[in-house]
Protein backbone atom coordinates (compact mmCIF):
# COMPACT_ATOMS: atom_id res chain seq x y z
CA UNK A 1 0.00 0.00 0.00
CA UNK A 2 2.72 2.54 -0.45
CA UNK A 3 0.19 4.46 -2.24
CA UNK A 4 -1.05 5.92 1.12
CA UNK A 5 2.28 7.11 1.66
CA UNK A 6 2.55 9.11 -1.81
CA UNK A 7 -0.69 10.38 -0.87
CA UNK A 8 0.09 11.45 2.68
CA UNK A 9 3.05 13.06 2.00
CA UNK A 10 0.93 15.23 -0.88
CA UNK A 11 -1.59 15.91 1.51
CA UNK A 12 1.58 17.11 3.90
CA UNK A 13 2.35 19.33 1.27
CA UNK A 14 -0.62 20.77 0.28
CA UNK A 15 -0.77 21.39 4.17
CA UNK A 16 2.30 23.13 3.73
CA UNK A 17 1.08 25.46 1.04
CA UNK A 18 -1.92 26.35 2.23
CA UNK A 19 -0.46 27.25 5.82
CA UNK A 20 1.74 29.79 4.08
CA UNK A 21 -0.67 31.09 1.68
CA UNK A 22 -2.73 31.90 5.56
CA UNK A 23 0.33 33.32 6.84
CA UNK A 24 0.91 35.59 3.96
CA UNK A 25 -2.82 36.73 4.37
CA UNK A 26 -2.23 37.33 8.49
CA UNK A 27 -4.21 34.84 9.44
CA UNK A 28 -2.25 33.02 12.45
CA UNK A 29 -1.17 29.53 12.54
CA UNK A 30 -3.79 27.71 14.86
CA UNK A 31 -1.71 24.60 15.81
CA UNK A 32 0.26 26.02 19.21
CA UNK A 33 3.11 23.10 18.18
CA UNK A 34 3.23 24.82 14.22
CA UNK A 35 3.06 28.36 15.51
CA UNK A 36 6.21 27.73 18.51
CA UNK A 37 8.37 25.99 15.46
CA UNK A 38 7.70 28.92 13.08
CA UNK A 39 8.31 31.70 16.10
CA UNK A 40 11.24 29.31 17.25
CA UNK A 41 13.29 29.05 13.81
CA UNK A 42 15.27 31.61 12.00
CA UNK A 43 12.56 31.54 9.47
CA UNK A 44 8.55 30.98 10.03
CA UNK A 45 9.27 29.51 6.22
CA UNK A 46 11.94 27.28 7.78
CA UNK A 47 9.82 26.64 10.82
CA UNK A 48 7.20 25.45 9.22
CA UNK A 49 8.93 22.78 6.44
CA UNK A 50 10.71 21.78 9.70
CA UNK A 51 7.60 20.51 11.37
CA UNK A 52 6.17 18.79 7.91
CA UNK A 53 9.61 17.19 7.27
CA UNK A 54 9.13 15.60 10.72
CA UNK A 55 5.46 15.28 9.93
CA UNK A 56 6.61 13.08 6.71
CA UNK A 57 9.28 11.32 8.91
CA UNK A 58 6.21 10.10 11.36
CA UNK A 59 4.23 9.31 8.32
CA UNK A 60 7.04 7.21 7.19
CA UNK A 61 7.22 5.07 10.21
CA UNK A 62 3.40 4.74 10.60
CA UNK A 63 3.78 3.24 6.67
CA UNK A 64 6.74 0.66 7.37
CA UNK A 65 5.73 -0.63 10.89
CA UNK A 66 2.52 -1.72 8.86
CA UNK A 67 0.20 1.16 10.73
CA UNK A 68 -1.63 1.75 7.38
CA UNK A 69 -5.21 2.40 9.06
CA UNK A 70 -4.13 4.50 11.04
CA UNK A 71 -2.24 6.23 7.91
CA UNK A 72 -5.33 6.04 6.28
CA UNK A 73 -7.41 7.62 8.58
CA UNK A 74 -4.61 10.65 9.10
CA UNK A 75 -5.09 11.09 5.65
CA UNK A 76 -8.37 11.48 5.50
CA UNK A 77 -7.95 13.51 8.71
CA UNK A 78 -6.01 15.92 6.77
CA UNK A 79 -8.02 16.14 3.55
CA UNK A 80 -10.93 17.52 4.94
CA UNK A 81 -8.10 19.82 6.90
CA UNK A 82 -6.91 20.76 3.66
CA UNK A 83 -10.12 21.13 2.32
CA UNK A 84 -10.97 23.84 5.38
CA UNK A 85 -7.81 25.83 4.49
CA UNK A 86 -9.15 26.67 1.30
CA UNK A 87 -12.51 27.31 1.88
CA UNK A 88 -11.41 29.51 4.94
CA UNK A 89 -9.07 31.52 2.31
CA UNK A 90 -11.84 31.60 -0.08
CA UNK A 91 -13.84 33.34 2.02
CA UNK A 92 -11.74 35.31 3.89
CA UNK A 93 -10.62 36.87 0.24
CA UNK A 94 -14.10 37.57 -0.31
CA UNK A 95 -14.66 39.68 2.39
CA UNK A 96 -11.65 41.32 1.31
CA UNK A 97 -12.65 42.08 -2.18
Amino acid sequence: MIQLIYQYSYLQMLDFLTTVAFLLNGVEEGNPLVRWAIVAAPSPLLGLLMVKVLAVGLGVYCWQTGKLRLLSKINVGFAILIAWNLVSLILKSSYQA
